[in-house]
């Protein structure tokens, strides 16, 4: 016959049992326990779109991955409304490593950017540290940026041509 486990033991096995879960918590820099769904997380600020028309489409790319033209090989997509001219995209779950972002102001909600006939953006544009082509769009190494993990904030500012 199996003794009852008295009431203050139990108590002080759940106590043992939550502070081991709260301690393997993920932690930021100053210490303090971070909120599990915040962690690998890009969010980026796309600012300046001319109106609330369409909305913003993100693509985050690894090195060589055919930046910025090529967003059918970006290690993610995601899009975004517009509101006031802003919007705010979110890659989730992104592996530390060095990357780069374009976006763009789908207008017209089609799902490409639309250019005229000599292949410049009629649609706003954009890119990870407000990189800027000279005669064609960015570089990679202009809008990469090295990812350690957690939460990462960048603002990146369209442009019409």
């Amino acid at each position: 016959m199996r003794k009852p486990v008295p009431r203050m033991l139990k108590t002080a096995i759940c106590q043992i049992m939550l502070a081991a879960l709260l301690w393997a918590l993920p932690r930021g820099a100053d210490g303090a326990a971070q909120d599990p769904g915040s962690a690998s997380i890009i969010r980026v600020e796309v600012t300046a779109a001319r109106s609330d028309k369409g909305q913003i489409l993100c693509a985050l790319f690894a090195p060589d991955s055919g930046f910025p033209g090529k967003a059918e090989r970006a290690v993610a997509h995601t899009h975004s409304p517009i509101v006031n001219g802003n919007a705010s995209c979110e890659f989730r779950d992104v592996a530390p490593g060095r990357y780069a972002v374009s976006v763009f102001h789908d207008e017209n909600s089609n799902g490409k950017m639309d250019s005229n006939f000599i292949g410049m953006p009629k649609e706003g544009v954009g890119a990870s540290n407000d990189a800027k082509g000279r005669m064609g769009p960015p570089k990679f190494d202009a809008a990469a940026f090295q990812y350690a993990g957690g939460r990462l904030e960048l603002n990146i500012k369209l442009v019409y041509l």
